[in-house]
């Protein structure tokens, strides 16, 4: 039995709507999204496989509350403001992540009616899941980065624990709505065994 590794990079929801002037920001998206981009170019080869999520929100309902309904106030916990909504400019990519559109293997489409927190409860444009890109690839380990720490690249890490890949957070390449909030998701990254720690050192130019 072979006991060869075979990685995955997860890069998680660097959208517009989630980096500075979009409608829901994160403080430091954009530079994430920078070091992710500098990451992917230096360490694509590292990688079987690299894949893309994005929140692709439905514009005519509240995607299963996420959404806080017209006239309440979100509570930031389980319903949030309107984001990410299907071909619309914060539902693109932020900029340094458009610019690696040639390193990128695969993307997967999540929040189509519901929250879609987990990169695991998408699918690609032709149908596919996260965990059918991943098996077709004989991965076995997915590395996760993006945004945000204690949300969707929690889900998504945990998910990858729960369907057998050895599931890796690199912790410097992404970036949490507070400390806090990133600190919560950590720990219960740690109690569903997910490995975090930071990302390789980038080699000398």
């Amino acid at each position: 039995m072979s006991t060869t590794t075979r990685r995955a990079l997860i890069v998680v929801d660097i959208q517009r709507d989630f980096c500075e002037g979009g409608a829901l920001p994160v403080a430091g998206g954009q530079a994430i999204a920078e070091r992710i981009a500098d990451y992917v170019r230096d360490h694509h080869d590292n990688f079987d496989l690299v894949i893309t999520t994005r929140d692709w929100h439905e514009g005519d309902n509240d995607n299963g509350g996420h959404f806080a309904k017209p006239g309440t106030e979100p509570n930031y916990r389980t319903s949030w403001p309107v984001h990410c909504v299907q071909n619309t400019e914060g539902a693109q990519y932020e900029p340094a992540i458009a610019a690696i559109s040639d390193l990128i293997d695969a993307e997967i489409l999540k929040g189509q009616g519901e929250p879609g927190y987990s990169g695991f409860s998408g699918a690609s444009k032709d149908g596919q899941t996260l965990d059918q890109l991943l098996a077709d690839a004989n991965i076995t380990e997915a590395q996760v980065v993006g945004l945000v720490t204690g949300l969707c690249v929690r889900a998504t890490a945990i998910d990858a624990r729960q369907h057998g890949y050895r599931s890796v957070v690199l912790l410097d390449l992404c970036q949490g709505i507070s400390d806090a909030a990133a600190f919560a998701g950590i720990q219960k990254m740690l109690d569903a065994d997910v490995v975090v720690r930071f990302a390789e050192p980038h080699p000398a130019h």
